[in-house]
């Protein structure tokens, strides 16, 4: 699996837990003080995450950074 692969995949995760959260992209932007468009990017796998990020994105979506993390 190359690293695009990944990181699109993981994309999707932060994705489908945001919605299953009841969060926008807006509202979940405001939580984490970054702006929507920074949300959009994370979710279109345009960024390319560190793991202290995904911890972090996991921290703000109140679930394990397995979940994020599962291919």
């Amino acid at each position: 699996m190359d690293k695009q692969t990944v990181l699109k995949k993981i994309s999707k995760n932060i994705q489908q837990v945001r919605k299953e959260k009841g969060y926008t992209q807006e509202s979940f932007a405001e939580k984490m003080d970054v702006s929507w468009s920074y949300v959009s990017k994370l979710e279109s796998g345009i960024l390319n995450l560190s793991l202290g990020k995904i911890v972090e994105l996991a921290d703000y979506l109140e679930v394990d950074v397995k979940v994020l993390l599962k291919l």
